[in-house]
């Protein structure tokens, strides 16, 4: 990826908001590959012209096979009030994916309490007395079902690492292509996006929102009609 690539849906002199594609990292890892982070970066640094290093500042994170909404802050004084929002509770986080089988219930509030395996960079439910347990919450609406496969809208209330995907697998609904907490069976892209972002602007308090729709081209998602309707949250 580079910056002649990046999609910027909003930029001011303090934030920038822009699409992250999916199995581009957030930011560097150990894999060595090109993150989003440095590609905001390049971009920033050619279009203003500027010499030296740029300050892009991270405060949230999309897992690298999620793509969709993410906000980046210009400056130390912008990451410092998003990184508070996102402790205090002022970033809303709403996801799409589409899940293997139909839920029990058509709308529900999954709680579960979360554990990190840093060996081999998996997460499991587990009892809340387990030492190191975080305690994971989100709700979610099925939206549609179509051939043995749903469509469901999640409104995150925590953000872990990997919460979706492994709420979603203890609940034998596993994302769809979810190699790791699935059933095994590879589909290209996993079934995850990051489809609004809504956050008090750093210095004018505004609240923005910002929506992206998932690629309708590419399966899962071409199955289902995802409106305008769809992209609201009740």
């Amino acid at each position: 990826m580079n910056s002649s690539d990046l999609v910027v849906l909003y930029e001011d002199n303090h934030v920038i908001v822009v699409l992250k594609p999916q199995n581009v990292p957030c930011c560097e890892d150990i894999s060595g590959d090109k993150d989003l982070l440095t590609v905001i970066k390049e971009y920033v640094k050619e279009k203003e012209n500027k010499p030296g290093n740029v300050y892009i500042g991270l405060v949230h994170r999309l897992d690298r096979v999620t793509g969709g909404v993410m906000v980046y802050a210009k400056s130390s004084k912008a990451a410092s009030r998003l990184s508070e929002q996102m402790r205090t509770g002022g970033f809303e986080k709403k996801y799409f994916t589409v899940v293997e089988g139909v839920p029990r219930e058509p709308k529900a509030t999954l709680t579960n309490y979360l554990k990190k395996n840093t060996v081999n960079n998996m997460v499991y439910c587990c009892p809340p007395t387990v030492e190191g347990a975080k305690l994971a919450e989100l709700e979610y609406v099925v939206e549609q079902t179509v051939h043995g496969l749903s469509l469901l809208n999640v409104k995150l209330h925590t953000g872990r690492t990997h919460q979706i995907r492994v709420q979603m697998a203890n609940i034998s609904c596993p994302c769809y292509g979810d190699v790791r907490y699935g059933n095994g069976k590879p589909h290209g892209k996993m079934a995850l996006w990051a489809y609004s972002l809504a956050f008090f602007h750093p210095v004018s308090k505004e609240r923005l929102v910002f929506k992206a729709e998932p690629p309708k081209d590419e399966a899962p998602w071409k199955y289902f009609e995802i409106t305008d309707d769809t992209l609201i949250y009740s």
